[in-house]
């Protein structure tokens, strides 16, 4: 089972007092940004900071995702050759529309861990669907390649894009609808927007509250004050956690005995719930280390 991925936090790639302290934050996921935080003159040297960030033990200890800019601006490529031979964890491509945006992206990527010899297949793919075209093809994308790690939903672009604005999350229900039952169906991870309003603390929690309901592994962030509120909202309860404590329990008591049915009060628990208690006390103790 893997690690939660609840919060991934922002980290402007041309800020090097952040990208040398953001680590202290723990967020579950750190992304390095070098496309909209970064402005157009300082994206080589953003760059080069972050291919350094990632060399850092620090980093190397959390999973970390480097944003691209998109493979079509004169950046995109030298953004992608920093991130694969710096060793990034995941690249997020921006603005992603169809699955053949995902393909070029592998290609690209094969190509690098060939030549600067990393393992093949070891650097994920993130796409962030940003328009009503990457809402309406959100399978396609999240299906393209094995390497897909994870989608994002990224509310500015797409809320102009459909002709509207950021209101109370009406705007944004299909959307994320779309992009979250892609991700299951792909068995990969999908993340909300960010909330903007690093003041509204209720907003956030809000927000928070309908994105867990929903479904989704997680949200993007841009200040680390939201990582705690995050990660606070998400924890299970008191009564969720004695609940799934039950269920592991008679799990593993039934897998002592032999048996191939786990009963509890008399009633037969399926292997799904049993799944979704392990991950219940995987978020509830971080030490926590499922069978």
């Amino acid at each position: 089972m893997r690690k939660p991925r609840r919060s991934m936090l922002f980290i402007p790639g041309s800020n090097a007092a952040m990208l040398s302290t953001a680590f202290v934050y723990r967020p579950d996921s750190i992304m390095f940004d070098l496309e909209d935080a970064v402005s157009l003159r300082a994206k080589d040297s953003a760059r080069l900071l972050v291919y350094h960030a990632l060399q850092l033990g620090v980093y190397r200890e959390m999973e970390t995702v480097v944003r691209i800019n998109p493979l079509d601006t004169p950046f995109g490529i030298k953004d992608l050759e920093a991130a694969v031979r710096g060793g990034a964890d995941i690249v997020r491509l921006p603005k992603t529309d169809s699955a053949e945006d995902v393909l070029r992206l592998e290609r690209e990527v094969d190509r690098i861990e060939q030549e600067c010899g990393r393992k093949p297949g070891s650097t994920r793919l993130m796409a962030a669907i940003e328009s009503a075209s990457g809402v309406v093809n959100a399978l396609s994308i999240a299906t393209a390649s094995p390497r897909m790690d994870s989608i994002a939903l990224a509310g500015f672009d797409y809320v102009v894009d459909m002709q509207t604005q950021r209101g109370d999350g009406t705007e944004l229900f299909y959307a994320r609808c779309a992009v979250l039952h892609a991700a299951r169906a792909a068995k990969i991870d999908a993340f909300d927007v960010v909330f903007s309003d690093v003041n509204d603390d209720e907003g956030f929690l809000k927000e928070v509250a309908l994105i867990k309901r929903l479904g989704f592994n997680g949200k993007s962030l841009i200040n680390p004050r939201q990582i705690e509120l995050l990660h606070q909202a998400y924890a299970p309860t008191e009564e969720e956690v004695r609940k799934a404590e039950r269920i592991v329990e008679a799990a593993e008591e039934a897998e002592r005995a032999g048996l191939g049915v786990v009963s509890l009060n008399g009633k037969m628990v399926d292997a799904p719930v049993v799944l979704s208690a392990r991950r219940i006390l995987y978020l509830a103790r971080p030490t926590y280390s499922p069978a």
